[in-house]
C-alpha cells in the first residue's frame, strides 16, 4: 500500500462506489501512467467524460482501481496550479503540468541564454498560481558566468536565479527547498538545457535518459519525450518536461505585471492613464528607459508579452462567448 498524500494529496473526500483518489505520473497520448493507494497502475479517460480539461502530468483524479487491469479515470480533482500554454498548432489552451509548488525555469550558461525568453516564461509563471525561480545550469562549462548571471538577474524581476552544475554538485544545496518532503517542482525551459540531467542530480541516481552535449555549440540533445512526476529521496517531487522553445502565452496578463513588477509599478507616473508608452508625451515609461532607469529591451519585451496577453485573453473571451452561445441552442 501507498500513502497517497506522500505525492501531495490533501484531500479528505470520500468518493463513491469504492472510488479512491490518484495522482497522474506521466501522460501519453490516450493512456496514464498513475499513483494510488494501491500501487503504480495504468489508467485511461472513460469515453464521453463530461469535465472540459484534459488531465496531465501532476493531475489528482477519481478513478475507478482495476487491480487486473488499466483503471478507469472519473474525475479531474481541482488544481491548485497549472502551467498552461497555447498550442502553436491549436491556438488552444494545452496544460503542461499541474499541481506543484514552484516553476524552475532552466536555461543554460551558454549561447542557450535569452533574456526575452527568460521574460516569457517568468510572465507564464507568475500567471499559474506557483512561485518561480531561474535555474542557470552548466556552470562548470562556463569559464566566465558572471555576464551571464548579471543578465539573467535582469530579467528574473524578483525571481531569484540560482546557477549551478549538474556535474560538479555546485549551487545544488540552494534547490533543496523547493525539494523538501511533499513538494513539487515543474522544470520548464527549452531542450537541450539540462532538465533530466538536472533531476538525475536531485535524484542522486540516474532517473532520467540524458543526451551529449554538442562540442560546436555547447548544448545538449533533448532527451526528454513527454512530461513525468518522478519521486525524489528527499520526498519531494519534480515533473520534467519536453523541451519548449515556442510559448505562447495563455490569459497571463496579471503574469505580465507580475514578471514585470518594476516596470508596471512605473505607469502611474504617465501623464495620460491610457497611454501605450509608444511616444505619447509625459510617458514614465518612456523616460525611464531613455535614462537608463529600465532596459530598453525590457521595455520592448514588456510591450510585446503585455499586447500578446491582450490578444489572447481577447481570444479566450470570444471563444467563451461562442461556447455560451452553443449551450442556448
Amino acid at each position: 500500500m501507498i500513502d497517497i498524500t506522500e505525492y501531495g494529496y490533501q484531500g479528505t473526500a470520500v468518493f463513491p462506489g469504492g472510488d479512491i483518489p490518484a495522482r497522474i505520473l506521466a501522460a501519453h497520448r490516450d493512456r496514464y501512467e498513475l499513483v494510488c493507494a494501491e500501487g503504480v497502475c495504468h489508467g485511461f479517460l472513460r469515453r464521453g467524460h463530461e469535465f472540459g480539461d484534459v488531465p496531465t502530468t501532476g493531475d489528482f483524479v477519481r478513478i475507478t482501481y482495476n487491480p487486473a487491469g488499466d483503471s478507469v479515470i472519473r474525475e479531474l480533482l481541482p488544481r491548485k496550479s497549472a502551467f498552461i500554454r497555447t498550442d502553436s498548432w491549436t491556438g488552444k489552451a494545452q496544460a503542461v503540468a499541474a499541481n506543484f509548488d514552484t516553476v524552475l525555469i532552466i536555461t543554460s550558461l551558454n549561447s542557450e541564454l535569452n533574456p526575452r525568453r527568460l521574460e516569457r516564461y517568468i510572465t507564464q509563471a507568475c500567471e499559474c498560481g506557483a512561485r518561480a525561480a531561474v535555474v542557470l545550469t552548466k556552470l562548470d562549462l562556463c569559464p566566465n558566468p558572471e555576464p551571464l548571471i548579471a543578465a539573467a538577474r535582469a530579467a528574473a524581476g524578483d525571481a531569484p536565479v540560482i546557477p549551478l552544475s549538474s556535474i560538479t554538485g555546485e549551487g545544488l544545496d540552494a534547490l533543496a527547498p523547493y525539494a523538501a518532503p511533499g513538494m513539487t517542482v515543474a522544470l520548464v525551459g527549452s531542450s537541450g538545457v539540462g532538465k533530466s540531467t538536472l533531476t538525475n542530480a536531485l535524484g542522486g541516481a540516474s532517473l532520467m535518459k540524458t543526451g551529449a552535449i554538442r562540442e560546436e555549440d555547447a548544448h545538449g540533445r533533448h532527451t526528454t519525450t513527454h512530461r513525468q512526476l518522478i519521486m525524489l529521496d528527499s520526498g519531494g517531487m519534480v515533473i520534467d518536461t519536453p523541451g519548449m522553445r515556442n510559448l505562447g502565452l495563455w490569459d497571463s496578463a496579471d503574469g505580465v505585471d507580475s514578471a514585470f513588477s518594476d516596470i508596471s509599478a512605473l505607469e502611474s507616473r504617465c501623464r495620460f492613464r491610457d497611454c501605450t508608452h509608444t511616444g505619447e508625451p509625459g510617458c514614465a515609461l518612456i523616460r525611464a528607459a531613455e535614462s537608463g532607469e529600465i532596459d530598453p529591451q525590457r521595455l520592448k519585451s514588456y510591450l510585446k508579452l503585455r499586447s500578446e496577453a491582450r490578444a489572447s485573453a481577447a481570444r479566450l473571451e470570444r471563444a467563451r462567448r461562442r461556447e455560451k452561445k452553443n449551450g442556448r441552442r
